[in-house]
């Protein structure tokens, strides 16, 4: 499943994290999570270069990656649109 710029602003927003906590967890540059989550829907590869599109793709993934271990999970869309849930307890 790919994950869009909305529900990465949401799952932040839900642990708490800044975008440098989330660049941290992710090995991501503070950049690349701000290009990200501008858009709202999934997140496309704009440049014709193999290599930045592999990036791009490689730089979600650890996103991704960095959010489900925090205890997020990806809802995929339906008739309601996409979403988030927690499994976490915040403090």
């Amino acid at each position: 499943m790919r994950i869009t710029g909305a529900q990465i602003r949401a799952a932040r927003a839900f642990l708490r994290w800044t975008i440098a906590d989330l660049a941290n967890a992710a090995a991501v540059g503070n950049s690349t999570v701000q290009e990200i989550e501008k858009i709202d829907g999934e997140p496309t590869i704009e440049s014709s270069l193999q290599w930045r599109s592999q990036a791009r793709v490689e730089a979600l993934e650890k996103i991704q990656r960095a959010l489900t271990d925090a205890g997020i999970t990806f809802l995929p869309a339906n008739t309601q649109g996409v979403g988030i849930r927690g499994g976490v307890d915040i403090k």
